[in-house]
């Protein structure tokens, strides 16, 4: 596709996805999770992007906590993430996260057309979708705010929505307003009505256009945006906190007179809640999806994912159940969506359920905890080639390090399976994975007698 400038895809990964816990956790949200296949969510959103925008445009704005993970994903599908993160010190919506964006951008353009995607959403025809896409950047080089508005097919009470009217170019019509989640009677109107979309959260426009928008729209927050990445200093997480909470939707698109929204019917799903995972995903012939080791005897219209343990299920029906090594999910199919108040009482007992898993993603690698009692912990440290790990001890504190797999260099020795060494109280030691393939180490922590 050949453009007057450039276009950049920018991906906004910044979500805690707390409706699809347990497997969405705050410190591994559900862009990195692999729902769907062998891929996350964040890959599967740049693979249906990569055939027809550059990969080198590709942009994604995250959370510092999430930085490193999100540059793996991206280098398991051969992008090169260097260049290509941009990380917020706090999350504060989409309006600062997509002017983050545009600012970065730049500083190597003089303008460009952004595609601004959630990186957790999925679509199913992909050929529809690079047809919407090529009119969205036409729409978006003539000087519109494109949305993609998604032909409901049902009266989705939990989707935002955008109302239409008159024709615009590309069949786009100009958005006449945005309205808040309705109710099952308003949202069969809508869907009666023919002029209502479901809001996608995805957007096309040129940077030049959306900057006069938010400087008439949002003074504040440009400027105060402005002031930050002008800086050579690197922004702090309290200052980012100053920034006004608020979505794209709320700062602009309601306000403007250049908004249009693209009537699109993709297959798209934002995979908010388990129920729509489910409505997503193919079934078998009990309409039952089923991930993991499971075995379901009269069974029908639910949704079976296992991780770690056989889960045996018996005459359930419309039920979620959900197993992961420290927490397991049961509920109701059409309540799924409630899960988010469990996460906030989780919360508020102070329960780590809610914040990660028992695996923990690190730039090295990963680290799980195995065993976890009063006087001794077990963990297995999984190493990265080449990188390295800093053990250390506290007072009254001994470490055994045992390698299962691989070979680690130390300032004592090298260390080859099989092997172990210990860390006397208040001792630091580096393993360094000397080997080609992941260094697999299982640490037993005791406290001294």
């Amino acid at each position: 596709m050949k453009h007057k400038i450039n276009v950049y895809p920018v991906l906004l990964a910044g979500g805690s996805g707390t409706r699809l816990w347990p497997l969405s956790r705050e410190l591994y949200p559900k862009q990195l999770v692999k729902f769907i296949s062998d891929d996350s969510l964040v890959q599967n959103t740049i693979k249906r992007l990569t055939p027809v925008l550059e990969p080198e445009k590709i942009r994604v704005v995250c959370g510092k906590e999430h930085f490193h993970e999100i540059a793996r994903h991206m280098a398991e599908i051969n992008i090169r993430p260097e260049g290509k993160l941009i990380s917020e010190p706090c999350g504060r919506n989409t309006a600062p996260a997509i002017l983050l964006a545009m600012l970065q951008i730049l500083k190597d353009e003089e303008d460009a057309v952004l595609c601004v995607f959630p990186a957790d959403h999925v679509i199913q025809n992909h050929n529809n979708f690079h047809d919407k896409l090529a009119s969205a950047i036409t729409l978006a080089e003539a000087g519109y705010i494109v949305t993609f508005g998604i032909k409901p097919h049902y009266p989705e009470t939990g989707y935002g929505y955008i109302e239409g009217e008159g024709k615009l170019i590309e069949q786009a019509l100009k958005v006449k307003r945005f309205v808040e989640k309705p109710d099952l009677k308003t949202a069969e109107r809508y869907i009666q009505s023919g002029t209502f979309f479901w809001n996608s959260g995805m957007f096309a426009f040129k940077i030049s256009v959306m900057l006069k928008e938010l400087a008439t729209y949002q003074s504040e927050l440009i400027n105060a945006m402005d002031r930050m990445v002008s800086s050579r200093e690197v922004v702090s997480n309290e200052a980012y906190e100053q920034l006004p909470n608020i979505s794209i939707d709320y700062a602009v698109m309601e306000k403007t007179d250049k908004g249009a929204v693209l009537p699109s019917d993709f297959g798209w799903s934002d995979i908010g809640s388990w129920k729509s995972l489910y409505d997503f995903l193919p079934k078998d012939t009990n309409r039952n999806v089923i991930d993991g080791d499971v075995i379901a005897k009269n069974s029908e219209n639910s949704l079976i994912m296992g991780y770690e343990r056989l889960i045996a299920a018996n005459h359930i029906n419309h039920m979620v159940v959900v197993e992961t090594p420290d927490a397991v999910l049961v509920s109701e199919m059409e309540s799924s969506r409630d899960v988010k108040s469990i996460v906030e009482k989780l919360k508020e007992k102070g329960r780590k359920e809610y914040h990660k898993h028992k695996t923990v993603h690190h730039p090295w690698g990963t680290f799980t905890v195995l065993e976890l009692k009063d006087d001794f912990r077990v963990v297995r440290y999984v190493i990265d080639a080449g990188a390295k790990l800093h053990v250390n001890t506290e007072a009254s504190v001994l470490k055994h390090l045992v390698v299962i797999k691989g070979s680690a260099k130390t300032e004592r020795e090298n260390l080859h399976t099989g092997q172990f060494i210990m860390l006397a109280e208040n001792e630091t030691m580096v393993l360094e994975n000397s080997g080609q393939g992941p260094l697999i180490v299982v640490e037993i922590k005791l406290k001294k007698q």
